[in-house]
């Protein structure tokens, strides 16, 4: 009976809640259909053996009462013949045999009970067994989902929880500094070029004022 105490308590096990609280429910969920496979053939080995004891009980329950009424037959030959002795003799063996029987329809009766029962569990068993086997990839889908999304949301929880403010205001800072920079360079490479074209322009001036000059000479006979 101790191997069908354990198939019980494979049976009355809550297989989601071992999983919530394994270190690796895709481990302990292959142990167990490990386990319910054992309890299995174990199961079946004791159920034969019970059968077997049955069996044994109704042939020895058949001898029985075979031998009750074959001491039954001597014991009315040894009457007809005058032998009271020997059929008293054959009844008490007779008697024999009928106790013999009745005990072995008592016995009987139990081990039938008995293995009825171990047939009942066995079959539960196979059923919880077929059961797991089909939801398995289920239930370590399941747990594969749970943990990724624990996963997610622990990665969250961390980035909201620090502040990239100040990182950001000095990236925009760095940023605006390039930016000013840049634009100075360019303001220094056009005043440059203004200075350049303003040089140009400043000798056409001076060499129109030397014309106007000798031309004002020559009309006031200055020349």
């Amino acid at each position: 009976m101790a191997i069908l105490n354990r198939v019980s308590n494979i049976l009355r096990a809550n297989i989601n809640d071992m999983l919530d609280h394994a270190e690796d429910p895709e481990k302990m969920l292959n142990q167990i259909c490990r386990d319910m496979a054992q309890a299995i053939q174990e199961a079946k080995a004791q159920v034969t053996e019970t059968i077997a004891q049955e069996n044994l009980l109704k042939s020895n329950l058949e001898n029985a009462r075979n031998m009750a009424a074959q001491w039954q037959e001597k014991a009315e030959l040894a009457v007809e013949k005058g032998r009271d002795d020997l059929a008293r003799e054959a009844l008490h063996r007779k008697r024999d045999f009928e106790g013999n029987a009745q005990v072995y329809e008592t016995q009987l009766a139990s081990q039938h009970q008995m293995v009825d029962k171990l047939k009942a569990d066995l079959q539960a068993l196979e059923e919880k067994y077929e059961d797991l086997l089909r939801n398995r990839e289920v239930l370590i889908a399941r747990h594969k989902m749970a943990e990724a999304q624990r996963k997610i949301q622990t990665t969250v929880s961390a980035a909201s929880a620090v502040d990239y403010t100040s990182d950001l205001n000095r990236m925009e800072e760095k940023i605006r500094l390039e930016e000013a920079r840049a634009a100075a360079s360019a303001e220094m490479a056009g005043a440059t070029l203004d200075a350049q074209f303003d040089a140009l322009t400043s000798g056409q001036k001076d060499s129109a004022v030397d014309d106007e000059l000798q031309a004002l000479k020559e009309k006031k006979g200055k020349a």
